[in-house]
């Protein structure tokens, strides 16, 4: 049997979604790059140290925004892909809202602000006990049969 037979046809918007997310990790690492290069910070280093690069807050609040997605990644894509089974619809949604959120989480981290990550990234918090959410009423389902 193809997983297309196993899985819901609206499951294909919960694959997109986590293939947009790769894209916003893939734009963060370039950023961090480009932050490298631009606030003389060397690799391996993961962050600068203020007492030896006078942009060390500049560049580790860019470093910091991307660290911190990278850490909730997973917790992102076991949501999406065991929610998304049973309410592929729904974990999309709040994939996308997750997703565009963490961009501007990003974009104002990046700022050299971290409060600045709240503006509008404060919603991806929503998202994620959203998905929380979907996985619990999935794995009630399952268990009930």
């Amino acid at each position: 049997m193809a997983a297309e037979d196993l899985l819901p046809r609206e499951y294909g918007y919960v694959v997109l979604v986590l293939v947009f997310y790769c894209f916003l990790n893939f734009f963060m690492a370039i950023s961090v790059g480009k932050a490298r290069k631009k606030y003389k910070v060397s690799l391996p280093n993961l962050y600068a140290l203020e007492s030896e690069n006078k942009d060390a807050k500049l560049f580790n609040c860019v470093q910091r925004g991307h660290q911190n997605s990278l850490e909730m990644m997973p917790v992102f894509f076991v949501l999406m892909i065991l929610g998304g089974i049973g309410y592929p619809l729904t974990c999309a949604a709040l994939g996308s809202l997750y997703i565009v959120s963490r961009y501007f989480y990003f974009a104002g981290y990046s700022t050299g602000n971290p409060e600045n990550r709240l503006k509008i990234g404060k919603f991806s918090f929503l998202a994620i006990p959203g998905l929380m959410i979907c996985n619990i009423l999935f794995a009630i389902n399952l268990v009930r049969g």
